[in-house]
């Protein structure tokens, strides 16, 4: 994790808390590299944890989808389908 809001108070600024949680799994994430090695730019996953002006924790994330799009990977649509949904499960959990 990188803590931005903790970075901005040690150059005297101040930020919401604003994480970034950098998360991965070498067994699904290496396929994704098989297949096209320059994935590997955008692996481990990054997810932005903040908070808005009301208080409420958001997530913001590239969906893997899209990522596997710009690098032109094709033939793991089960494995990018599997993965879209755990994701989409840990963010609904985490902003509950």
């Amino acid at each position: 994790t990188i803590d931005h809001a903790a970075a901005a108070r040690k150059a005297g600024l101040t930020l919401r808390p604003t994480t970034l949680v950098i998360a991965g799994n070498p067994a699904v994430g290496t396929p994704l590299m098989q297949a096209d090695q320059t994935m590997g730019v955008e692996l481990p996953l990054r997810f932005l944890v903040w908070q808005g002006d009301d208080g409420r924790v958001h997530v913001s994330y590239d969906p893997i989808k899209t990522i596997a799009g710009r690098h032109a990977l094709t033939g793991r649509d089960e494995l990018l389908a599997r993965m879209t949904g755990a994701i989409e499960a840990i963010v609904n959990a985490a902003t509950k």
